[in-house]
Order: C-alpha cells, then sequence, then structure tokens
C-alpha cells in the first residue's frame, strides 16, 4: 500500500512539474513568439476564427517551430497524467463507500478531458500548418470544439475531486472530534 500512494504522489508531483513547465516556460515562449497573444492551448472559452487566423498571422515561424515541437512534446505527457491523477485520486478519496459514484463520475470526466486534450492537440498541429493562408473554419471550428470539450470536462473532473477531498477533510475532522 505505500509503495502504491508513493508511486502515486510521484505521478502528482512529475504532473505538476510538467504542468509549471509548460505553463512558465513553453506556454509564455509561445505567446511570446505570437506578439502576446494566448496559445490556443489556453483558451478554455474557445476561439473564433478571427481569432485563430490573428494568432497565426502573429506567430513566428520560430514560434509556430516550437509549438510543433517543444509544446505539443510536452502537452503529449499531460492529458494522461492528469487524468491518471484525478481518476486515481478520486477512487482513493471516495474509499469502499457509497461516494464511489462520484469517483466513477471524476475518472469519466477525467478521460473524456484527456481524450478531448489530445484530439485538440491534433487540431491544433492541423491549423498551424496551415497557417493563415490555409486556416478554414470548419478547422477552427473543430479544435475550438476540442478545447471546450476539454475544458469543461476536466474542470468537472476538478469539481469532482475538490468535492470528494473537503468530504475526505470533513469526515476525518468529525472521526478526530469524536476521539479527543
Amino acid at each position: 500500500m505505500r509503495f502504491v500512494r508513493a508511486l502515486y504522489w510521484t505521478l502528482v508531483a512529475a504532473t505538476l512539474v510538467l504542468y509549471g513547465v509548460m505553463v512558465l516556460w513553453s506556454l509564455p515562449q509561445v505567446a511570446a513568439a505570437a506578439g502576446g497573444q494566448v496559445a490556443f492551448d489556453m483558451r478554455p472559452g474557445g476561439y473564433t476564427f478571427a481569432e485563430a487566423e490573428a494568432f497565426l498571422a502573429a506567430l513566428s515561424e520560430e514560434g509556430q517551430a516550437f509549438y510543433l515541437g517543444a509544446q505539443h512534446r510536452l502537452d503529449s505527457a499531460y492529458p494522461a497524467m492528469l487524468a491518471m491523477v484525478l481518476a486515481l485520486g478520486g477512487y482513493g478519496l471516495a474509499g469502499p463507500d457509497r461516494r464511489r459514484w462520484l469517483a466513477r463520475a471524476i475518472a469519466a470526466a477525467a478521460i473524456i478531458g484527456a481524450v478531448a486534450d489530445y484530439l485538440e492537440n491534433q487540431a491544433v498541429v492541423a491549423m498551424l500548418e496551415a497557417g493563415p493562408a490555409g486556416l478554414t473554419a470548419d478547422m477552427v471550428t473543430a479544435a475550438s470544439r476540442w478545447t471546450l470539450l476539454k475544458s469543461g470536462a476536466t474542470t468537472l473532473a476538478m469539481v469532482f475531486f475538490l468535492v470528494l477531498l473537503l468530504l475526505r477533510f470533513r469526515r476525518r475532522n468529525r472521526n478526530e472530534g469524536l476521539t479527543s
């Protein structure tokens, strides 16, 4: 049991480090290469054709190469890692009691979020390779739809996870109050 717990916390740490690297290094690099515009990955509300076109027009060739290279390599591991952290953590927090349905909801939402993130990544690659001249409304609509699904599902998983965490703390505090 200790090994499993240590393995889980190692996964949590690795996921947080990877997220930190993206938020503090790679995504700011992409934004800087696009004249300060936010990368597609960081637009949870999606984006319009005009916004996507403006981003691609502003993105330098080096920025495009960096987005397609370093940023997408980092983002190829992150969705699965986050889904595992949320799903496994949800099951650990739920325990064998009546909250098991909430753990299943967390796992389902986290997996949907991860799949949508990978599909978003593929759609963003297509947009980056097309550039502003080859961009189509259908490409942007598809990418934005995956972004919205990723954002919604991941947020739902995190909210359910926090609910389980709060319930666990409440139960633990109640149990400690009984033994005092």
